[in-house]
């Protein structure tokens, strides 16, 4: 179903290909995170490798925490342009990251014990108030596409339970788990139970639990009862903060990325070629992969005209998929795919040269559309040698 977006916006005045973000659904996710913080006194941070569009920052900072960051120019952005608390976790340190990181992060978090051996003495002399975790693998997996799934059989991600014999956690702030992608509350309660089952005597003394992200709370059936029902459990059982870091459930249903037509051709069905790029601008849609939603459109067979959309790159993948229309498409439809905020604006790039498309806001009161960004051939000249 078509969530109800851009209330009032002429598609005309999109300078496509464009991503246009919608200030009232984000609102309107935010009020739903705000209402689990309230209800629970979790802290939610924004996990800026699902949405860095920092325009939006100072609405996003009324509901969040903060921002966790996977990099040193995450931790940037979130010090410098979201403010509140910054963590910090990627699979591996290098010393100079550690280096600059300190000045950046109140919480360094760390995916393996040589990692935490060699770099929690030299993080405490940079930032002696910085807090230090650990990153651990419950080995219990929900993820739905092996890809995406932290938990799966030799993932990099995380310190298995046995590696702890031995270990003194005197020092440690802080234990982060994360297996989940775009799953409900279920998810992370079979989670929560493994997840203890195997680290719960290294709780006590801790000063907070990291649940992770994946979770997506702003979704219409998203079991929030629940949600709320297992944190303040787990805080009472434990006596620790509890931290989550949503990226795609801040955004979800908050954007769109906007298409033109550029030209229909015909093999086996029509062919729309559009100014979009798959692998581009939406490189999730091969990576996953899934089909993206159009508006207006339906399956290949349930509305009057079928088209295989594509994009204008040299790719022969390039391709989001098949629909079909009320109306056939022509030079000039406007093609509208949903849920194009989180991830995928990112995630882009400019293979073929393609230029990268705007970026807009869009308020539906007053009824302004602000072209926050437009690329051009600077962008792509500039990031190569």
């Amino acid at each position: 179903m078509d969530r109800e977006l851009l209330v009032g916006l002429d598609l005309a005045s999109v300078p496509t290909p464009a991503y246009v973000v919608d200030e009232a659904a984000l609102a309107a996710n935010l009020a739903v995170l705000a209402s689990v913080r309230r209800r629970t006194g979790c802290r939610i941070l924004l996990a800026l490798k699902a949405f860095a569009m920092w325009r939006v920052f100072p609405l996003l900072r009324t509901a969040l925490d903060g921002v966790c960051a996977s990099s040193v120019h995450e931790a940037r952005l979130g010090r410098e342009d979201f403010g509140g608390e910054v963590h910090a976790f990627a699979a591996a340190f290098s010393e100079d990251d550690v280096r600059e990181l300190a000045g950046l992060a109140d919480h360094l978090v760390f995916n393996s014990f040589s990692q935490y051996d060699r770099f929690a003495p030299l993080a405490r002399e940079l930032a002696p108030g910085i807090g230090l975790g650990l990153r651990v693998n419950p080995e219990h997996s929900e993820g739905h596409t092996p890809l995406y799934d932290p938990a799966a059989p030799g993932s990099r991600l995380g310190i298995v339970r046995r590696l702890f014999k031995g270990r003194d956690l005197t020092g440690i702030q802080g234990l982060h788990f994360h297996t989940l992608c775009e799953q409900n509350a279920d998810c992370l309660e079979r989670t929560l139970a493994a997840f203890e089952r195997a680290f719960a005597e290294f709780i006590p003394g801790l000063e907070y639990v990291n649940f992770g992200g994946g979770h997506h709370i702003t979704r219409d059936d998203y079991d929030i009862e629940l949600l709320c029902r297992l944190i303040r459990d787990f805080k009472k059982k434990y006596g620790v903060q509890v931290y989550l870091e949503p990226g795609e459930a801040v955004a979800l249903n908050a954007g769109v990325l906007v298409a033109t037509v550029l030209d229909v051709t015909e093999n086996d069905l029509p062919i729309a070629i559009m100014d979009a790029a798959v692998p581009c601008h939406m490189p999730d849609c091969i990576e996953m992969p899934y089909r993206p939603h159009i508006v207006g459109s339906g399956k290949r067979g349930e509305k009057r005209y079928d088209y295989r959309i594509g994009g204008p790159s040299c790719l022969a993948g390039d391709v989001a998929g098949e629909y079909s229309f009320d109306a056939p498409l022509s030079v000039g439809s406007k093609l509208v795919f949903t849920d194009m905020a989180h991830y995928t604006m990112v995630k882009t790039n400019t293979f073929n040269g393609i230029n990268l498309p705007s970026i807009c806001l869009w308020r539906p009161d007053p009824g302004e559309l602000e072209i926050v960004r437009s690329f051009g051939y600077a962008d792509f000249r500039e990031r190569l040698s």
